[in-house]
């Protein structure tokens, strides 16, 4: 654990830093308010402060007050040191956003006990949040195959078509569905077409754009988020996710299963809304099962014609 002190006093700083060493944590030593806002600015920022109150160029309370207004999930346990024993002096520097207070001249294990309280207190932070992520996680991603589940694609594609109505670009969208992946259930077992299902979203996944997206929009169905829609470009970029699909063999306790998948492609701007889009892919995805399967169909012919 990494304690940042803020005191301006030489001896007393080395005393501080001393102590805190003993009891094995690592010091960042500052000298002023100022070096120590400086210092809890950055990414790496200790989890706790020491602010002595009284400090040259910014004092402890003014230190606290801008130490607090950083944006972040894990604030810093802040204890601010201390040789006024008024109880208003003692609420100032509370109100300024410290967590505790030590009189000084201070006993050392009481300041230990103090630090200890503060580590937990950060400890029991780092669980809620972490807590709270895996929630957030479960109720945005499909637990089978791990990428977004149907709700958090379709806000995902929301939020798309509104970048893309603010900078004049296209969004384009490719509704997926594995090729007859009922006989596949039928032949190799519920448990190899959930196989299969995780291991055609790594075909995709592996083959996609840092800043494109897949998710489950039901059953076999999966539902493809390409921003910056540009005409030919994105052509190939679905036939090249048909053509890999079709290249790959799926490996399962059942046996080796090879795979195909129709998609149905459409593309639209901030003026257009995700059901409208939605429904032309669909269309388009109807059509290549029409038309054969294991290929690609355009709901759009400016796609193909640019």
């Amino acid at each position: 654990m990494r304690i940042l002190i803020a005191e301006d006093d030489f001896t007393s700083r080395i005393m501080l830093a001393g102590v805190l060493n003993k009891s094995g944590y690592e010091v960042v030593e500052t000298a002023s308010g100022l070096e120590a806002w400086e210092e809890m600015q950055k990414p790496d920022a200790p989890r706790i402060a020491v602010l002595d109150w009284m400090m040259p160029e910014m004092d402890g309370i003014e230190a606290c007050r801008r130490i607090r207004t950083i944006e972040t999930d894990q604030p810093p346990y802040i204890i601010m040191l201390t040789s006024k024993d008024e109880k208003a002096d003692i609420v100032t520097g509370l109100e300024a956003g410290a967590d505790d207070y030590l009189a000084k001249p201070y006993d050392p294990g009481e300041l230990c006990a103090r630090i200890n309280v503060g580590q937990r207190m950060i400890d029991m932070q780092a669980k809620l949040m972490e807590a709270r992520n895996a929630l957030a996680h479960q109720a945005t991603h499909d637990p089978l195959t791990g990428i977004l589940n149907r709700r958090a694609i379709l806000d995902s594609l929301t939020k798309e078509l509104s970048r893309a109505k603010r900078n004049g670009k296209t969004v384009g969208i490719g509704m997926c569905d594995i090729d007859h992946f009922k006989q596949i259930n039928d032949r190799y077992g519920h448990q190899a077409g959930d196989e299969v299902l995780c291991g055609f979203t790594g075909i995709i996944e592996d083959n996609l754009r840092e800043y494109d997206l897949i998710g489950r929009y039901g059953g076999e169905e999966f539902l493809i988020i390409t921003p910056d829609f540009e005409g030919h470009i994105f052509e190939k970029v679905y036939e090249r996710l048909c053509k890999k699909v079709a290249e790959s063999t799926i490996h399962t306790k059942a046996g080796d299963v090879s795979i195909a998948v129709s998609i149905g492609v459409s593309s639209g701007t901030g003026t257009d809304t995700g059901d409208f889009m939605i429904d032309k892919a669909d269309a388009a995805l109807y059509q290549a099962k029409k038309e054969g399967r294991n290929r690609v169909s355009f709901a759009d012919s400016q796609i193909v014609e640019d």
